[in-house]
């Protein structure tokens, strides 16, 4: 007599069936979509306001804001971009999705930046030498003023999204932007400093501090998008949580060679589980279905692929790597 396949809960119809790919949580495309358009709106206009005040004040410290609002308007629109291609779901010519989309604009922001910040730093540096008085200090105020406060609405609606979504563009998006409101700031004092107590150095010496920023900047989004091309794994307490939720139904005795990659949004997942050999197939393939569901569970964005062995069969021959057994 065949076994009968368990009727499934709530949870795991509620989950999405195996092998349907990643799948993002309902709505969170088009709040991603949303937060991007708003990011290169406010850059759009920050950099047209920014431009003006730059060519009334002439400091370096408002010529390195300017830039660093080109460098967001380019930015978000690469995002943009980047998750358009990203969100479209997998196909023929692409059955992993398109998820390397994001990084691959990734490494283009970051070389933009990191040109953009070495002119920002010559020039500082031309200051130092020739120092150069600072005019309309008001006017100069009122615009860092002014970008302050559209950073802290769009970095408000930012973290909303994130909340909602787990999106990791539009978290390192709320990132940089959240670095402009040190920058404004940095603008502000020296506006105050070279045009109200007429110390001109504070102008190059706080545009050359902000440009090394930007240099910084530009090493870790590259660094953090190499990471994902080269399909580096998650980080160990991801890892780890995924451990833990395998390890938690009952029937799984241990499992062993785990390999996780990201791909924009998306987690790609995929383990050996190791079963009583004693179970029939439909039992086995049903145990694997409600550890797939569980996984899915916590990490919605995720295709997992999970490949069934009998208990301690591969650890005898002393070939298993990574195995974690239930109850260590």
């Amino acid at each position: 007599m065949i076994p009968r396949t368990p009727r499934p809960t709530p949870q795991e119809q509620a989950a999405p069936a195996a092998g349907a790919g990643p799948a993002l949580r309902p709505g969170a495309a088009k709040l991603m979509r949303r937060a991007t358009m708003a990011s290169v709106s406010v850059a759009v206009v920050l950099t047209a306001v920014k431009l003006a005040a730059w060519l009334a004040t002439g400091s370096v410290a408002m010529l390195s804001s300017l830039v660093d609002s080109v460098l967001d308007a380019f930015a978000s629109m690469t995002t943009m971009w980047a998750l358009a291609h990203a969100l479209t779901p997998a196909d023929h010519e692409h059955r992993f999705g398109h998820g390397k989309a994001e990084p691959l604009a990734s490494v283009g922001q970051a070389a933009f930046i990191a040109g953009s910040a070495s002119f920002v730093l010559i020039e500082a540096v031309r200051r130092l030498w020739q120092p150069t008085p600072i005019t309309a200090t008001t006017l100069g105020i009122g615009v860092m003023v002014l970008a302050i406060a559209a950073t802290l609405a769009l970095l408000v609606y930012q973290h909303h999204v994130v909340r909602l979504t787990g999106s990791l563009a539009i978290s390192g998006d709320s990132l940089h932007y959240a670095g402009d409101l040190l920058t404004n700031l940095a603008v502000i004092l020296s506006l105050v400093l070279g045009g109200i107590f007429g110390f001109t150095l504070a102008d190059p010496l706080l545009g050359t501090a902000i440009a090394v920023y930007l240099l910084y900047g530009s090493w870790t989004l590259a660094r953090r998008a190499l990471a994902m091309l080269m399909d580096e794994e998650l980080p160990e307490a991801e890892r780890a949580r995924l451990s833990a939720i395998i390890l938690a139904q009952s029937e799984v005795k241990a499992i062993h060679d785990l390999r996780t990659r990201a791909s924009g949004p998306h987690r790609f997942i995929q383990f050996h589980l190791e079963l009583d050999g004693a179970l029939s197939l439909i039992a086995a393939h049903a145990v694997a279905d409600r550890v797939e569901a569980a996984v899915r569970k916590e990490f919605p964005e995720s295709e997992v692929i999970i490949h069934q062995d009998p208990a301690g069969v591969e650890a005898a021959l002393g070939a298993t790597p990574e195995r974690v057994v239930a109850g260590d």
